[in-house]
């Protein structure tokens, strides 16, 4: 178990590392709109891998909370496109997180039992990390348009709590060592 905690966390280290050097880049704001939508609708999908998979009561309830949670932003973010009438743009850093979430969930998949909780717990802790740290720090302050700082704002709140819930799941499933 040690060992696969230890992978997982390696696999979250090389995808921080390169989230953030591609989050580095300057974006546009219909740049930044579409790596946060990829972002949520790509948590939505580990989420319903852990509901397929998992038997964990716990585990069953945080990913039904993804799922509902990371909905109701992606579903605010389509309304203001919507409003905006506007075109979110696909970029090298929605490219990476797709490329590095099929990656991570074919080995999600070949898990089971209390090594995919302990799998999907990490991922989702490391996940949240990242993407809260990116939010936080690149695309807040590069936005340029109100109503998505405000929808990136209000979304963070939100996934800051999923980062500590993550957090607690990981301790609570005795993850780590």
């Amino acid at each position: 178990m040690k060992t696969l905690c230890t992978s997982f966390a390696f696999g979250v280290a090389i995808a921080s590392s390169a989230l953030m050097a591609h989050a580095s880049e300057p974006m546009n704001d219909l740049e930044i709109a579409h790596t946060a939508y990829t972002a949520g609708g790509l948590d939505i999908r580990y989420a319903h891998l852990a509901l397929a998979i998992s038997e964990n009561d716990a585990v069953r309830e945080f990913a039904q909370t993804m799922v509902r949670d990371h909905s109701a932003v992606n579903d605010a973010a389509v309304a203001l496109i919507i409003k905006l009438e506007v075109t979110p743009q696909n970029n090298a850093l929605s490219q990476a997180l797709v490329e590095g979430a099929a990656t991570k969930r074919a080995e999600l998949m070949t898990l089971s039992g209390k090594a995919f909780d302990c799998a999907y717990a990490t991922n989702e802790l490391g996940y949240h990390q990242i993407v809260n740290k990116t939010v936080a720090e690149s695309f807040i302050p590069a936005v340029t348009v109100a109503p998505l700082k405000d929808l990136l704002e209000e979304a963070l709140v939100t996934f800051r709590a999923h980062e500590k819930h993550a957090d607690h799941m990981v301790d609570g499933l005795k993850c780590a060592g």
